[in-house]
């Protein structure tokens, strides 16, 4: 499970250190593609090829599926990090995701997600006020989220 925010700096060859706890599980292997809100998403390579799975048996009959299919895998990249752990982003997802140096790596729980800092400060501002009502409707039976009992 990838939880928590990281801040590492991408370096001018288009480089960043995973964070240190999740390295092993990367390790062999990722996807890294476009995510929604102009940020990225890395997926363990496992967690990427189910998701084709569900992606694939959908009925390609249907534009929006097609849409989603390429739009999906024209913006992937499989990638193996280095043995210091770093990961270079390729430059197509460079540009389509605004990063340059100050970046945001955020645990999504399946899922890490990469952020220009900026971008992801204003998605917070945006967001920070719905989280409780959000929570309400998502998940009703768990209360509030970091409340104990």
């Amino acid at each position: 499970m990838f939880l928590g925010t990281y801040t590492p700096k991408l370096d001018d060859k288009g480089r960043f250190f995973l964070p240190a706890k999740f390295r092993e599980e990367l390790a062999d292997g990722l996807v890294i593609t476009r995510s929604q809100e102009h940020s990225l998403a890395i997926y363990p390579m496992a967690t990427f090829a189910e998701m084709t799975k569900q992606v694939t048996t959908a009925p390609s009959t249907l534009k929006q599926v097609r849409d989603f299919q390429r739009m999906l895998a024209a913006g992937a990249s499989d990638e193996v990090p280095d043995k210091q752990g770093r990961l270079t982003i390729p430059p197509m997802l460079r540009a389509y995701a605004d990063l340059e140096s100050k970046i945001v790596v955020i645990g999504a729980i399946n899922r890490l997600e990469v952020w220009d800092e900026a971008a992801w400060q204003r998605y917070m501002a945006e967001q920070e006020p719905g989280f409780a009502e959000l929570n309400d409707q998502i998940l009703p039976d768990f209360g509030t989220v970091g409340a104990d009992g």
